[in-house]
């Protein structure tokens, strides 16, 4: 099979991991404002879509240099199908079932078993691999507490008010509509990468397309299937995020909103800025680790059953696609390399 066929299939397997991801974390933004009921489904994942798109294409650079040529030495383009697929298969099947998991665990762990396969242990940048299984731990624990300490920041500043209820009320909601807008834009510069930093390389290559150019290319392709993703199955992860993890409020969802944005952003921005690349962390993980913050001090408590089998999802997703990759590798690249 030729060079240019198998690019092909991969760049329609990359548009599916997109959609994917659209369906499975259209709710990290929105999930908080319409679990606090001030917004629609509908009304939110718009939102999504707009300033994830901004996100995309300004800044989703950042990260997809990491997943492109940071984890391993070079990703070649059966590779890159290998690596597509894996995460297609794993990402699509916990969309169905409306599970919130990290699609950048699943695409850090199909690169990962495309780097042991491929070039064997040895090969496989542990320093890149080990600041991202760093930051995937970090994320959650630091949006918790985050989220803890915006809530009661933002209580005691609103009681402090001398405004009436209804005003502070409408405050507050358009604060937490901003967060939405301002965390999309985050998970568009972060998860982009996801869907579409593998075929970096090989965009540039066959092309014979500047570097920028063949970025600005993928996140453009990325974040189309994001948006499409959000719009079809999103709602189905939103609910069980939004509605089913804990009770919100305008308040609480404020401050779980707010919390999941900056961590997104700041992980996206301050290692491209100290090591030249940005972190790929789960958005995923931040989001519900705000939400569980809020549910603590907030008054209205966690479901318990739910946070135990979304950390179960969790688990399972980066050893799942490690082995899914190794896995498609041995099956896969003798059939195309004939």
């Amino acid at each position: 099979m030729d060079a240019l066929t198998i690019y092909a299939i991969g760049i329609i397997l990359s548009f599916m991991i997109a959609w994917a991801i659209g369906a499975n974390d259209a709710s990290n933004p929105t999930e908080c404002a319409v679990g606090a009921g001030i917004i629609s489904i509908n009304k939110a994942i718009y939102l999504f879509a707009i300033f994830t798109a901004l996100g995309a294409l300004l800044q989703g650079y950042m990260v997809m240099k990491t997943l492109d040529r940071g984890i391993v030495p070079y990703i070649s383009i059966p590779g890159s199908l290998v690596i597509t697929l894996s995460a297609v298969l794993w990402i699509g099947l916990c969309s169905w079932i409306g599970m919130p998991i990290s699609t950048t665990h699943s695409i850090v762990g199909a690169v990962i078993g495309y780097g042991i396969a491929a070039y064997g242990l040895e090969r496989v940048n542990w320093a890149v691999a080990d600041k991202i299984f760093i930051s995937m731990i970090l994320s959650p624990i630091l949006s918790l507490i985050l989220a803890i300490a915006l809530y009661y920041i933002s209580t005691s500043i609103f009681k402090k008010l001398r405004w009436d209820t209804q005003t502070i009320d409408r405050l507050i909601k358009w604060l937490l509509i901003s967060s939405l807008c301002f965390s999309a834009y985050s998970f568009g510069a972060n998860d982009v990468a996801n869907a579409t930093g593998v075929f970096v390389t090989v965009t540039k290559e066959l092309g014979k397309i500047p570097d920028n150019t063949a970025m600005f290319f993928m996140a453009l392709l990325g974040c189309v299937g994001i948006l499409i993703g959000g719009l079809s199955l999103g709602p189905r992860v939103i609910k069980v995020a939004g509605m089913k993890t804990t009770h919100l409020v305008p308040i609480t969802g404020f401050a779980a909103e707010l919390s999941n944005a900056l961590i997104v952003y700041l992980f996206t921005t301050i290692p491209y800025i100290i090591f030249g690349y940005g972190m790929p962390i789960s958005t995923t993980h931040s989001s519900i680790g705000s939400i569980i913050g809020v549910g603590l001090v907030g008054g209205s408590g966690v479901d318990k059953i739910i946070v135990t089998r979304i950390i179960l999802a969790w688990a399972l997703t980066l050893p799942t696609t490690i082995v899914l990759s190794i896995t498609l590798y041995i099956t896969i690249i003798p059939f195309l390399s004939a």
